[in-house]
């Protein structure tokens, strides 16, 4: 059995460890609920602005000349991943990882030219430590899923289409659906399809479908919807970086919360192993001043 002074140390570091995990989880519990709050305000807005670019569509004859909206052969893909900074979440980074490697190398078994964008440090160092293509990094972004991170990617992702350096982009995302369930997501960003965006805003079979009235434009609809779609494109990605931000903070506090747990039982446990050696000393102690009065 180990003695009193090595539990105590043990304990000592234990409790310090217990601290340390306890305070991470109220961060994290903190961070989650101004996120949670951002993904419950924008629904409304990208709900509506679903319904006016699903109502657009319909006003527009012909959407060919709609850069967004162009579908080419397929040579080139980007790969968006978002991933977080720092690890202590459980298997946050691990299963997103995981789908998106697997995504890669279904596109690159087809013979197509497939490079990364990392949007967190852990997607980084994740594909460059197998030697894959990134094309680019995004390592500072917030951790509530800020605006202005939402517009400085799409604009680098609506330039690089733009320029023909990419024909499809994807995007891979941890989806928040509580504190406990986060799911691994690979969407398509660009180019966007107005039938994606229509089916986004079928609700449920119990309820009837409602989009805005036809009105008179100006300038023309296929101008309107142009600008629109630029628009929806950064709030997609604005929905992403919240939800995978939601997940990311849900996610460590649920590991935090078990590591306090289990922190706590340890205690329980080192305590009652200390106090078993230090009763084993103190009674050590008197046989041996028993045995030396008896020797006199």
């Amino acid at each position: 059995m180990a003695g009193s002074k090595e539990i105590k140390r043990r304990i000592e570091s234990v409790q310090n460890t217990k601290q340390i995990t306890s305070a991470m989880k109220m961060v994290s519990a903190s961070k989650l609920r101004k996120v949670q709050a951002k993904l419950g305000s924008g629904d409304v807005y990208r709900t509506q602005l679903s319904r006016l670019l699903a109502n657009l569509s319909e006003n527009v004859e012909d959407i060919t000349d709609i850069p967004l909206l162009e579908i080419r052969e397929v040579t080139s893909i980007a790969l968006v991943v978002i991933t977080a900074n720092r690890g202590l979440c459980g298997g946050y980074n691990h299963h997103l990882l995981k789908q998106a490697l697997e995504f890669y190398e279904e596109k690159k078994a087809l013979g197509v030219d497939l490079g990364i964008i990392a949007v967190g440090k852990k997607a980084e160092e994740f594909f460059l430590r197998r030697g894959l293509r990134v094309d680019q990094s995004f390592l500072d972004f917030s951790d509530i899923g800020e605006q202005e991170d939402a517009l400085t990617l799409s604009e680098a992702l609506k330039e690089a289409y733009l320029q023909k350096r990419y024909d499809e982009i994807y995007l891979a995302y941890q989806a928040f659906g509580s504190v406990i369930s986060q799911t691994p997501t690979i969407i398509r960003l660009l180019p966007a399809s107005c039938e994606q965006i229509e089916d986004k805003e079928k609700v449920d079979d119990t309820q009837e479908t409602t989009y805005l009235p036809n009105y008179i434009f100006e300038p023309e609809p296929q101008e309107i919807l142009s600008l629109l779609l630029a628009r929806y494109f950064q709030v997609m990605i604005e929905s992403a970086l919240i939800e995978a931000r939601a997940g990311e903070h849900g996610a460590r506090m649920t590991a935090m919360s078990a590591a306090t747990d289990n922190a706590t039982e340890l205690l329980q446990t080192l305590k009652l192993s200390y106090n078993r050696a230090r009763q084993a000393a103190i009674t050590s102690e008197i046989t041996e001043i028993v045995a030396g009065v008896n020797a006199l």
